[in-house]
């Protein structure tokens, strides 16, 4: 298991959480089915750890948080409501998906047929929540990533060792070694967990050792900057099923970084639902910076002072931005559905590089 991060560090992000809550940066809540009185069961983790906790540089990622040990979030009635919007029959018929690391996934169902889950993962209280754990101000990637779920069933294994070495090539997996798309993921366990031995999370650190981080109980999550630490989930034994729910986020500001791939989820995927939504929110944001950089041209023109290296250095920033999203908008044909492959050998790469 992940040793804890030293006191110091510990309450330092405390003191930034309340700082986070103090200050006025929620927006009003989408619809009214979520009630946070009734539906958030919020009890803050034991432990944050850091990149650094676990061999990587502060300034790996998009926040010094790697990961969180799990924490209560939602409530037992939140939870029954969620599975009852996930196992409707047209979600099931219409947005079921496979691919060759994981067998079987519900993705883009929301809000259309998952209201409840649309507004619980939109709700300012859970973002503040979420945002906490990861450091930094965080929204969902999009709608399409929200709620996305991963089935299971538990495997029939008498004896497991909780502590025992997990090998590169590892048959309990059920999600094989990736980087995930987006910077930050929140993953939700949204089945009962009694008896159930098993189903941590493995990382692997900047050192090439791979670590356990325990699985969540029934309501409670884990929240992972998955885009900069390879990862795996690990089967589960005993028990009936293993629902998890995983929510993708990134920074809400568009001065942050975005280091967005989308090579787990194109085969995966209603290409047009991503590509849409992928291209509006990265426009969106282009448009904000350069809504800002005209004002500042205009006020320095006026002021006969135009500041060159500043002009250079948001021209290269929107070529990058707009260059490297020109990537991952991959012609349709050439999309191989279901087939993640790739996503595995890099991380196999990666380890030998490390």
């Amino acid at each position: 298991m992940l040793n804890p991060s030293p006191k110091e560090t510990q309450e330092s992000l405390k003191r930034s959480f309340a700082k986070y809550l103090a200050a006025d940066n929620s927006s009003p809540a989408v619809g009214k089915l979520f009630d946070p009185s009734k539906h958030l069961s919020y009890e803050e983790p034991e432990y944050i750890h850091t990149m650094e906790d676990i061999g990587f540089p502060a300034s790996s990622g998009v926040s010094p948080v790697a990961v969180s040990e799990p924490f209560r979030l939602f409530s037992e009635e939140a939870i029954s409501i969620m599975r009852e919007e996930i196992f409707a029959k047209e979600v099931l018929e219409k947005h079921s998906y496979s691919s060759d690391i994981a067998q079987k996934q519900l993705r883009g169902y929301a809000p259309k047929h998952a209201k409840f889950i649309f507004e619980a993962w939109k709700h300012p209280e859970t973002l503040a929540i979420i945002s906490k754990i990861a450091g930094v101000e965080l929204v969902p990637v999009m709608d399409y990533d929200i709620g996305h779920i991963n089935l299971s069933v538990p495997g029939k294994k008498t004896e497991y060792n909780s502590d025992a070495l997990i090998a590169e090539d590892d048959d309990t997996a059920i999600v094989d070694w990736h980087r995930d798309s987006y910077p930050f993921v929140c993953v939700l366990m949204m089945s009962d967990t009694t008896g159930m031995v098993g189903g941590e999370t493995a990382l692997r650190t900047g050192t090439g050792e791979i670590k356990k981080v325990r699985g969540p109980q029934k309501g409670s999550a884990v929240v992972l900057q998955g885009r900069y630490i390879d990862h795996q989930a690990l089967r589960a034994f005993g028990g009936q099923e293993r629902i998890t729910m995983v929510t993708s986020f990134r920074p809400r500001s568009p001065w942050i970084r975005d280091d967005t791939v989308l090579t787990t989820v194109r085969p995966v995927s209603n290409l047009s639902d991503l590509y849409g939504q992928t291209v509006e929110y990265q426009l969106e944001n282009a448009e904000t910076r350069i809504r800002h950089m005209l004002k500042n041209i205009r006020d320095s023109m006026k002021a006969g002072a135009t500041d060159v290296k500043a002009i250079k250095f948001f021209l290269e920033f929107e070529i990058n931005a707009l260059t490297h999203l020109n990537k991952e908008i991959v012609e349709e044909h050439l999309v191989a559905k279901g087939h993640l492959k790739e996503v595995c050998e890099d991380a196999a790469k990666r380890k030998k590089v490390e």
